[in-house]
């Protein structure tokens, strides 16, 4: 197994502000990993993820008056059943588990947005939560790494 890194953006282009994932994780830059970005999270995502030793998942959500990019971490969940051809990362993640006995450490990160209707110009709440989820993003690779490598030593 060739352990990596994964980050999968997801959302639909032409709904404004659901592009939130896909543009994130076309903007990252990533020396030790591979990101992807896809229009909606499809059961073939499990192969990938099983060849992977950490994942993030990047969405858009709806904006509250608290709303700020959230990272939390996520486990195989298989009571979210997969619902035609997409998914959510935790059934993804149950899934890969179901079919190769594994899943990576998995984190999903959600960017607020304002405007979700048909277009492609983002809100000034997404273009900001772009940035910071890009930060975000950079500062729990380099974190997550560190704990897996201290883990197999």
């Amino acid at each position: 197994m060739n352990k990596t890194l994964i980050v999968i953006g997801y959302g639909n282009e032409l709904l404004s502000d659901d592009s939130i994932g896909q543009r994130v994780a076309k903007a990252l830059h990533l020396s030790n990993g591979k990101s992807i970005a896809v229009h909606q999270l499809t059961p073939e995502l499990a192969e990938v993820l099983a060849d992977t030793e950490l994942a993030v998942f990047i969405d858009a959500c709806l904006a509250t008056k608290t709303s700020q990019v959230q990272i939390q971490l996520l486990s195989p969940e298989s009571l979210n059943v997969i619902a035609g051809h997409t998914a959510d990362p935790r059934s993804l993640l149950a899934l890969t588990k179901a079919l190769y006995g594994y899943c990576p450490q998995a984190w999903w990160v959600t960017v607020p947005g304002a405007n979700f209707e048909l277009g492609e110009n983002l809100s000034p709440l997404a273009e900001q939560g772009i940035e910071i989820a890009i930060d975000k993003i950079n500062h729990l690779i380099k974190t997550a790494r560190k704990e897996l490598c201290m883990k197999l030593e």
